[in-house]
């Protein structure tokens, strides 16, 4: 599993020294070189130290290093819960979290707590780069944008905690715009991507690679759609894709995930009910296959409040559950978002 996120230890590992008793400490530029490159790469950063935060965060700014660092833990807790609140905030597996640190006691405690997380030595920094795990198959114009595109969302996320007012009120006020299209050629990088790095909001887990997509993308039996969303704060990017499998009497949602950035903004029933409504005009059948797993639940939930049920279990069909909508019920779009499909 391709790393998302590398939360670096500051002192002896950052930079040398230990900031609380040289206020000079230096960059190290072999450590700053692979920050960059991952970054390019999409791979988010962030920092677990045991420091003072208001000293540490100001150093980092006179470095002119600290933007590249998304919700620094910064204090005296340990490492294991520091590591566990950087996942937790920007709402990805920790399995997906790569921990950098020169003391071999603070990479014990993380790897005890969170034996999914990859722990490496500061002193094998440099080399970051070269593992597998850090490198993804291709780098996207998503990729590139990925720390800036979590930046906004740290910007939404201000303005609805100060909010006074409904949800509602609050989406209303970021005027979205959702846009469903077929998928171009452009796209399958980013959607094998999305096939690749999407685990909670995954309704089979399913993998594609680019040649495969490809092949569903000219097939006359399959249709390949990719969502965009958009708002006052900027693009999110590619951050839905939909697979389904066209046959003469029953159409087969294969595919349904979105990117765990937009969980909250009800996208994939948005792209669902798009489903719904072509299958219902073209006078075919629609079933969804579900392979449940322990992050995925919102996605059944998505399939459930969209009036899909279950006509065929998991246990009877090797893990993959079949849901059905009778279209008894097509909702509306929601009022707050405007929806735009492109042919």
């Amino acid at each position: 599993m391709t790393v998302k996120c590398v939360v670096w230890d500051l002192d002896d590992t950052l930079w040398d020294g230990v900031l609380l008793e040289d206020g000079e400490v230096g960059l190290r530029p072999a450590v700053l070189d692979a920050i960059r490159t991952l970054d390019e790469r999409g791979i988010l950063h962030s920092v677990a130290s045991r420091n003072d935060h208001d000293t540490a965060m100001a150093k980092l700014a006179e470095l002119g290093v600290a933007e590249y660092f998304l919700h620094p833990q910064i204090g005296w807790g340990r490492k294991s819960e520091a590591v566990a609140e950087i996942a937790r905030r920007l709402n990805i597996g920790i399995d997906t979290l790569a921990f950098v640190d020169d003391q071999p006691f603070e990479r014990d405690e993380v790897a005890f707590a969170h034996p999914q997380v990859l722990c490496v030595d500061a002193a094998e920094a440099a080399s970051i780069t070269e593992l597998p795990r850090m490198n993804p198959r291709f780098v996207t114009t998503d990729s590139r944008a990925r720390r800036e595109l979590y930046r906004a969302d740290e910007q939404r996320k201000q303005a609805e905690e100060g909010h006074q007012g409904t949800s509602e009120e609050f989406l209303a006020q970021l005027a979205m715009r959702f846009t469903i299209a077929p998928a171009r050629e452009e796209d399958l990088q980013r959607a094998e991507e999305l096939t690749v790095r999407t685990n909670q909001l995954n309704a089979t887990g399913y993998t594609y690679s680019y040649e495969e997509l490809d092949a569903f993308r000219t097939s006359d039996d399959h249709e390949l759609l990719v969502a965009e969303l958009e708002d006052v704060y900027g693009g999110y990017g590619t951050i839905g894709l939909a697979l389904v499998e066209r046959g003469e009497t029953v159409w087969t949602v294969k595919l349904l995930l979105m990117s765990c950035r937009v969980m909250a903004r009800g996208v994939g029933s948005v792209l669902l009910n798009h489903l719904i409504r072509k299958a219902s005009s073209a006078g075919v059948r629609l079933r969804a296959e579900f392979v449940p797993t322990d992050r995925n639940r919102t996605m059944y939930i998505t399939y459930k409040f969209s009036g899909f049920r279950e006509v065929e279990r998991a246990e009877q069909r090797d893990g993959v559950s079949v849901l059905e909508n009778d279209f008894s019920r097509v909702q509306d779009d929601p009022p707050y978002m405007t929806v735009q499909v492109l042919d």
